[in-house]
């Protein structure tokens, strides 16, 4: 989609907004994320891809602020109360999460706990890790934003009506924090459309970049084409 333009945001606590205290709502965050475009001088309607806890930022944002989404990209997340806790964190990733929130270890040792939780990359994953050391280093995620965020997301409850804006689904058949059943209720509560991938993790855009793109370019032709129809 070569005439988007693509605008990053980073959530309070992460990136380059580490310093701040991460919101422990996930309606905070999306209101936040509202107040960064407005101060960009950027208009809405806005088309949301996020994955994971962003998909639930993106989903309170198009609740609370129904005009400002024209289309959301919602990518491997769990929601309230359209799955039960064991699926929306997978059983078999909550001992090493423990040992991560409890002794940490070194920056490398999380980091590579991190990326074999959340991604199933061989290829090009030695550099992949060089890298998150380094984001690590220059933008660290203090302990205490990180447990906000968790108990955001675990408090975060969807709306159980569809949001009105189009949604497409993406999830991975392969994913180790969040079953691929999470994405497919959802689905079937809001009526909209769902892609599974069948071999990357949680991160799906880490892992398989190009078949994110391609789903997204796919769904959004067809909803054009069904706009001109009508």
């Amino acid at each position: 989609m070569p005439d988007s333009r693509v605008v990053t945001i980073d959530l309070p606590g992460n990136g380059s907004l580490h310093r701040l205290s991460s919101p422990s709502d996930v309606r905070e965050m999306a209101a936040y994320c509202r107040k960064t475009l407005s101060r960009l001088g950027i208009e809405p309607p806005y088309n949301l891809l996020a994955m994971s806890l962003g998909a639930m930022v993106a989903v309170a944002w198009a609740h609370a602020c129904p005009g400002d989404v024209a289309r959301c990209v919602l990518i491997n997340t769990s929601l309230r109360p359209f799955s039960p806790f064991y699926k929306r964190l997978r059983p078999r990733s909550y001992l090493p999460l423990l040992k991560l929130a409890l002794f940490g270890g070194s920056g490398r040792e999380w980091e590579e706990r991190i990326l074999a939780l959340t991604s199933r990359l061989r290829v090009g994953a030695a550099d992949v890790l060089d890298s998150w050391i380094v984001f690590r280093t220059e933008y660290p995620v203090t302990r205490k934003n990180a447990w906000r965020q968790l108990r955001a997301a675990a408090r975060f409850r969807a709306p159980g009506d569809s949001l009105g804006t189009p949604v497409l689904i993406l999830a991975s058949r392969n994913d180790g924090l969040v079953h691929a059943d999470c994405s497919r209720a959802l689905a079937r509560a809001w009526n909209c459309a769902i892609r599974i991938h069948p071999r990357a993790g949680h991160d799906i855009p880490l892992d398989d970049g190009p078949w994110v793109a391609a789903r997204v370019r796919e769904w959004v032709a067809r909803s054009d084409c069904a706009c001109d129809a009508e």
